[in-house]
C-alpha cells in the first residue's frame, strides 16, 4: 500500500493528494506536522527517510521517494489508468513546462523556509516578506497566463500536471490575500478545478477535517 507523508497546508503534498484521488488510489496519509514540535520534518527517524526534511515523501513498500514532479511522474507510470499527461509529445512538454515553473520559479521562493530564513536571517519586516512573495507571484502568475492552452482546464477537457501545481499555488496566494483579479484565466480555472470532488477533497480544508482522529507523526 502506497504512504504518503504529507502535511495539509503543504501545496507540494496537495498536488499529490490530488493525483491520488483523480487516480483513484489506496493511500495511507500520514500528517507531519512543519511546525508544532519544532518542526517534525526535523525529526531523526523522518531525516532518514529523506534527507531533504521536506514534505511530501512517498512510501511504496520498502521504496522512499521525494520530490512532487518526481512521485506524479512515478504514479503516471505505475498507475496509466486516468492520465495526468497528454498523449502527444509536444503537449507533454507544455504540461511539464507549466508544472515546472510553478515547482522550480514560483514555489521556492515562497516556501515556508525560505520566508523564515528571508525574515529571521535578514531582518525583514512582515511587510517586506509579503513584498517579496507578491512580486514572486505576480512574475510567475503573468508567464503562467500566456501559456494556457484551451479549457476548462489548463490544456485541455481533463487536468493535468498543470493544473495540480497551479490550484495549491493559487490557494497559497489567496490565503495570503494576493490580488488575483488581474488573472481572470487563472481564476476560471481555479474556479472549474474547486467544482471536481477530488480537487475538493484534497483541500487542505478536507486534510484537516480528516487529522481531527488521526495519531500526529512520532517519528
Amino acid at each position: 500500500m502506497l504512504e504518503l507523508f504529507d502535511y495539509y497546508r503543504s501545496s507540494a503534498s496537495y498536488r499529490i493528494r490530488i493525483a491520488l484521488l483523480y487516480k483513484g488510489l489506496d493511500c495511507q496519509l500520514t500528517q507531519v506536522h512543519l511546525v508544532e514540535d519544532g518542526g517534525q520534518h526535523l525529526l531523526e527517524d523522518f531525516t532518514q527517510k529523506n534527507s531533504q526534511q521536506l514534505v511530501p515523501l512517498l512510501r511504496d513498500g520498502e521504496n522512499y521517494i521525494n520530490q512532487s514532479m518526481a512521485m506524479l511522474e512515478y504514479l503516471e507510470e505505475k498507475f496509466p489508468d486516468r492520465p495526468l499527461l497528454p498523449k502527444y509529445s509536444l503537449k507533454k512538454a507544455q504540461v511539464r513546462a507549466f508544472a515546472m515553473e510553478v515547482a522550480c520559479e514560483i514555489h521556492p521562493l515562497n516556501n515556508l523556509r525560505v520566508l523564515k530564513y528571508i525574515k529571521n536571517d535578514f531582518a525583514l519586516s512582515d511587510k517586506e516578506k509579503m513584498q517579496w512573495y507578491f512580486h514572486w507571484l505576480h512574475k510567475g502568475f503573468t508567464s503562467l497566463t500566456a501559456k494556457l492552452g484551451d479549457g476548462p482546464f489548463c490544456f485541455g477537457e481533463t487536468p493535468t500536471f498543470a493544473d495540480l501545481f497551479l490550484i495549491p499555488q493559487i490557494y497559497n496566494a489567496c490565503r495570503f490575500e494576493f490580488d488575483m483579479s488581474p488573472f481572470p484565466e487563472l481564476l476560471a480555472i481555479n474556479d472549474h478545478c474547486l467544482k471536481q470532488e477530488y480537487f475538493i477533497k484534497a483541500s487542505p480544508e478536507e486534510r484537516l477535517k480528516d487529522l481531527v482522529d488521526s495519531q500526529p507523526y512520532a517519528g
